[in-house]
């Protein structure tokens, strides 16, 4: 009966370890990294402004979401040279989120911008002003598309 017992005990001890790692290796399957193309149009000759003013105010909060693990990995490009106004863009910033889930919850970053800009109408006018220079302003999610396969 004890012997019984014990191979029972095992069965499921073994059953817990496999739905355990299988239930670990589903998670990992569905929470790839998720990355975003963030597009910015600005205002003629409001560039170099608009630019520094993300590069002070927002930019400092996405490496906090970067260290708190959110965010694995931020990019910016800029064009070389113009293309027609209706397609052009000055600023396109790629985040690779760490999933699609963190990229779309209701993370609150007054938590982050109350530490990094104690004088908070300070940092309000300078957003509010960053906000001003933009014409359009748009976020497209993208995937990889592999070639050899």
């Amino acid at each position: 009966m004890r012997e019984g017992r014990r191979l029972v005990a095992v069965a499921v001890a073994v059953c817990a370890v496999w739905g355990t790692a299988d239930l670990h290796a589903q998670t990992k399957a569905v929470a790839k990294p998720y990355a975003v193309e963030y597009y910015y149009k600005v205002k003629w000759g409001s560039f170099d402004e608009f630019f520094r003013l993300f590069k002070k105010n927002h930019y400092p909060v996405l490496l906090k979401e970067k260290e708190l693990g959110r965010i694995l990995e931020v990019e910016a490009t800029r064009p070389r040279l113009h293309g027609t106004e209706d397609g052009r863009w000055d600023l396109r910033v790629t985040i690779t989120w760490r999933d699609a889930a963190t990229a779309s919850d209701d993370f609150d970053p007054t938590t982050i911008t109350s530490v990094l800009y104690p004088d908070k109408a300070a940092f309000d006018r300078e957003e509010q002003r960053r906000f001003e220079l933009l014409l359009a302003h748009w976020d497209l999610p993208v995937r990889d598309a592999p070639l050899d396969k």
